[in-house]
């Protein structure tokens, strides 16, 4: 089963660089190209029929859409041809506790999406959150049964205490916590900051079943000079030793 999700997200991304990432998608036989809402026309036509699923996100990147929109957006594209769904969650909610908007916007676009047969991913941006609002976010999701959750958008920057600011993505102690609250129902998708084949591999390691990252090629390279088995779509086996 395919492992990688070749991101297509970068907000300065050019029609022509989405073409091209399509490609590489494409070429690699990848579980999903992972693209922005009005990406799916052009991602339907260059991946029919190659076993690549379409991944759109919904309220990208700061989760602050309504749930009415967020629910209009996911519906549109599935019905434009995505067939899995990340959807940001409401992070400012999940920071104040009001865990009953969080759950039933989260359970509308569920719904909206299964209905139409396609699949969920919540995006928590861990980078944001304290570990006890993963831990509840992962049993909101298992209560609800969505597919998968996901660590980050990778485009969210965490103010530090020297005053700089730092993307958070997928860490070790977050992918644990977030594998040991979730059900057997639910898996994880990490992404964010993901772009070298140890990184990779640490995360499946750690219980991950799918990989969101920009550096595909990169990483399919890096195990070919390294002899790792790599079935097509990145199904890595053999884990090394987990990330950090």
């Amino acid at each position: 089963m395919a492992t990688i999700e070749h991101s297509l997200l970068h907000p300065s991304m050019t029609d022509k660089e989405i073409l091209a990432g399509l490609e590489i998608a494409k070429r690699n036989k990848v579980a999903t190209a992972c693209v922005k809402p009005y990406s799916i026309s052009a991602a339907r036509d260059i991946l029919d029929g190659s076993g690549v699923s379409i991944c759109a996100v919904v309220g990208f990147p700061h989760g602050s859409s309504t749930t009415v929109i967020k629910v209009l957006e996911a519906e549109d594209a599935v019905k434009t041809g995505a067939r899995e769904i990340d959807m940001v969650v409401n992070v400012g909610k999940v920071l104040g506790g009001d865990w009953e908007y969080v759950t039933n916007e989260i359970r509308a676009v569920n719904d909206t999406v299964l209905k139409h047969g396609a699949i969920l991913k919540v995006i928590f941006e861990n980078g944001f959150l304290q570990d006890e609002h993963v831990a509840h976010l992962c049993k909101i999701c298992t209560a609800l049964t969505v597919a998968f959750i996901k660590t980050s958008t990778g485009f969210a920057f965490v103010k530090q205490p020297d005053g700089s600011y730092v993307s958070e993505g997928a860490t070790v102690p977050r992918l644990r916590l977030m594998k040991a609250n979730i059900g057997p129902t639910v898996q994880i998708k990490a992404a964010g900051g993901i772009r070298t084949l140890d990184e990779v591999m640490g995360a499946i390691s750690l219980g991950v079943t799918r990989i969101g990252t920009s550096a595909t090629a990169d990483i399919l390279e890096e195990a070919i000079r390294r002899g790792i088995n790599t079935p097509p779509g990145f199904a890595l086996v053999s884990p090394l030793d987990p990330l950090g």
